[in-house]
C-alpha cells in the first residue's frame, strides 16, 4: 500500500527531533560510500596504474547496478514497511568499498565496489520513507536529514585519504568502521522513530492524491543531468585539480572535499529557501547558477579554481532535498518509488557516463572530457522551468 506521514505523536519537540538527528547520522555513514568510490579513484590510478577509462568502470560498477535497482527497492517499499533494511544496507555498503582495496585483481574490485551500490541502493527509498513520516512533511526536516548525506560525502575524501595514503589500498578494510556505525545509528533511529511516531516502523497508510506522472519525469530528466555533472565532476575533479591548479595529491583532495562540503551548506539552504521563495522558482535558479559555475571548473585556471567548485556545488545541492520532496509529492501513492528515484538515483545513474567521461580523457586532455558537462544543467533548467507545485499548492510552503 502506498505509504504517508501520520500526524505526530504527543511529546516534547526534542523527542520528535531525535529520529531525524538519528537518521541524519545513519545517512551521513552510509552516503561515506558513494563519495568513498571516488575518492579512491586516484590511489587506484597511482597504485596500480589504471587508466582513467578503467578507473572510471570502477565508479560505473557502483552505480550501474545501484541505478537499476534502486526504484526497486523503492516499489518494495511503496508495498510493505521494510525497516530492518537501514542497518542491513549500512554493512553491506561499508563492506563492498571495505574490500576494494583488497587483492590487484580488477575483477574482484568491480564485484566488491557494485555489491557496495546494491547496499547503498537499498538504503535510501525506505531511509526516505521513514524520514518523511517522523518529519510529517518538513522541508526543513528532509533537509537536515539529506545534510547527513551531504556531511558523509565530504567527508570521504579526508576519510579514504587519511586511511589509504597512510597504509595504501591494501589498509581499505578500515573504511568498514562508518557503516558499522551507521547500522548502530539507524537501530537507534528506528527505535525512537516508535516511540515518538509510531507509524515509523509500522505498515503504511492509504492516502488521497493522484500521482503526476509527467511532471514527475520531466524532475527525473533534471535529475539525470544533475547527476551526469555531479558523478562526473566526483570522479575526475581530484585529478583535474592536480593539473590546474598544482599542489600534488593535497590539491586533489582539497577539490574533492570543497564539492562535496558545498552540499552541507546547500542542502540546508535549499529547504529554507524553498519555504521562503517556493521549491520550483529555486530549482531553476539552482540549474541556472550550476552552468555558469561548471564553465568555471573547465575554464578557469588556479586556485580560482577551488571558488569556481564551490559555487557548482551550490548549484548542485540545492536542490537536492527539494527534489525528494517534490517527487514525493507528486507521487503520492508511490513514496518509495520516487524517493528511490530522487534521492538514490540523483547519485548513482551519473556513472554510467564515467566511463565515456575517461575514455574522451584518454583521448583527448581532462579538460576536454570535463567541458560537455557545461551543457547538462542548461537542460535541466529547461526540464524544470515548466514545472508547478503539486496538487495546485502555492509556491511558498510551511516548514
Amino acid at each position: 500500500m502506498p505509504t504517508t506521514e501520520p500526524t505526530a505523536a504527543p511529546g516534547p519537540p526534542a523527542r520528535r527531533r531525535r529520529p531525524i538527528t538519528l537518521l541524519a547520522l545513519g545517512h551521513a555513514c552510509v552516503d561515506v560510500y558513494q563519495g568513498a568510490v571516488a575518492a579512491l579513484v586516484p590511489f587506484f590510478v597511482s597504485e596500480r596504474a589504471y587508466t582513467y577509462a578503467a578507473a572510471s568502470g570502477i565508479v560505473l560498477a557502483a552505480s550501474l547496478l545501484s541505478s537499476v535497482v534502486q526504484p526497486l527497492f523503492g516499489a518494495l517499499t511503496d508495498r510493505w514497511a521494510m525497516p530492518w533494511l537501514l542497518p542491513v544496507s549500512c554493512v553491506v555498503g561499508g563492506a563492498g568499498v571495505a574490500l576494494a582495496g583488497v587483492g590487484d585483481s580488477y575483477t574482484l574490485t568491480l564485484v566488491v565496489v557494485a555489491v557496495s551500490g546494491i547496499g547503498v541502493a537499498a538504503y535510501h527509498p525506505e531511509a526516505a520513507r521513514v524520514a518523511r513520516v517522523a518529519s510529517r512533511g518538513s522541508h526543513t526536516a528532509m533537509g537536515w536529514f539529506s545534510l547527513g548525506g551531504n556531511l558523509g560525502f565530504a567527508t570521504a575524501p579526508l576519510l579514504v585519504s587519511a586511511v589509504v595514503a597512510t597504509g595504501g589500498l591494501h589498509a581499505s578494510p578500515l573504511l568498514v568502521v562508518p557503516g558499522l556505525a551507521g547500522a548502530a545509528l539507524c537501530v537507534a533511529a528506528l527505535r525512537s522513530g516508535r516511540r515518538a511516531v509510531p507509524a515509523v516502523g509500522g505498515a503504511a497508510l492509504e492516502v488521497d492524491g493522484r500521482d503526476d506522472w509527467p511532471s514527475f519525469l520531466k524532475l527525473t530528466g533534471a535529475i539525470v543531468c544533475r547527476s551526469i555533472v555531479f558523478v562526473g565532476l566526483s570522479a575526475f575533479i581530484s585529478l583535474y585539480a592536480r593539473q590546474r591548479a598544482g599542489g600534488g595529491e593535497a590539491a586533489g583532495t582539497a577539490a574533492l572535499f570543497v564539492l562535496y562540503i558545498g552540499g552541507a551548506v546547500g542542502t540546508v539552504a535549499g529547504g529554507r529557501l524553498a519555504t521562503r521563495f517556493g521549491r520550483v522558482p529555486v530549482l531553476r535558479w539552482s540549474y541556472a547558477l550550476t552552468v555558469l559555475a561548471v564553465a568555471g571548473v573547465v575554464c578557469v585556471p588556479g586556485p580560482a579554481l577551488y571558488l569556481c567548485v564551490a559555487l557548482t556545488s551550490a548549484g548542485l545541492y540545492v536542490p537536492f532535498s527539494l527534489h525528494i520532496t517534490l517527487g514525493q509529492d507528486y507521487l503520492p501513492r508511490r513514496v518509495g518509488t520516487a524517493s528511490g528515484v530522487t534521492l538514490g538515483l540523483a547519485v548513482s545513474v551519473g556513472g554510467i557516463a564515467s566511463p565515456a567521461i575517461g575514455a574522451l580523457a584518454d583521448a583527448t586532455s581532462l579538460r576536454t572530457a570535463l567541458a560537455p558537462l557545461t551543457v547538462l544543467p542548461a537542460l535541466g533548467w529547461l526540464l524544470v522551468r515548466t514545472l508547478r507545485e503539486p496538487g495546485g499548492r502555492p509556491a511558498k510552503q510551511a516548514e
